[in-house]
């Protein structure tokens, strides 16, 4: 890890560089794993938060497993990577994504906090409440999907990013970040979904086993035995 020095040539560590890559995880998978790894690799980060969101308020309730079931797919897909698998959203008790972030740059001041998101994400981000408070207050890089970035490119979104775009080569070697900075990444489209995961396995979530599960951010214990059957509510 990068560090600095102060006056009197003491070694100052630098804040720790944490992607958040937020979402439902119905089921966590391989491409969740990837997209984490290369954006870790393509922007120089420490490691990344999955966080866990106990519902999404622009998807349907149907079909969306309890949020144990979730959290541990995205413990198996995490497995042996400098990613960590959080529920605070839960524990904050925050309905919105931009009231999550908040509550995580106030509560962990030693980290610069990236947001990472997908085009398919970018393409609806203005129908998130408050979209360009989170904007102004971390970066985002976003992660091209197949099918998506003519819909993001033409996103009111981005059309008021576009002026704060940042190539991923100068962002890496930015001392410090600033915001809004909007930074895209490319690589190898990657198929897999969570959607085909569901209708090819419909059963999936009842496959994960039970017991009790740690919060890797928190190191708190997080869910009850009524949360195993109970369908997440909306975030």
């Amino acid at each position: 890890m990068d560090r600095a020095r102060h006056g009197s040539g003491a070694p100052l560590t630098a804040p720790v560089r944490t992607g958040l890559l937020g979402g439902s995880f119905n089921p966590a998978h391989g491409g969740h794993r990837r997209i984490s790894l290369f954006a870790m690799q393509a922007l120089g980060l420490d490691e990344v938060w999955w966080l866990v969101s106990p519902g999404n308020p622009l998807k349907p309730r149907k079909g969306m497993a309890p949020i144990a079931a979730r959290y541990r797919s995205a413990l198996v897909q995490a497995r042996n990577a400098p990613i960590r698998v959080t529920a605070i959203e839960q524990t904050l008790g925050t309905r919105y994504t931009v009231n999550t972030l908040r509550a995580l740059t106030g509560r962990f001041p030693k980290r610069d906090f990236l947001w990472l998101m997908g085009s398919d994400n970018l393409a609806q981000f203005h129908r998130w409440k408050a979209w360009r408070d989170i904007a102004r207050m971390m970066p985002i890089a976003v992660i091209a999907r197949p099918g998506y970035d003519a819909q993001a490119v033409a996103s009111p979104a981005m059309a008021w990013l576009r002026g704060h775009r940042v190539s991923p080569a100068v962002f890496r070697k930015r001392g410090v970040w600033s915001a809004p900075s909007l930074v895209n990444l490319r690589f190898d489209p990657d198929p897999r979904s969570a959607t085909a995961i569901r209708r090819a396995d419909p059963d999936w979530a009842s496959r994960y086993g039970t017991g009790p599960l740690f919060d890797q951010v928190t190191h708190r214990q997080v869910f009850d035995r009524s949360s195993r059957g109970q369908a997440a509510p909306a975030a």
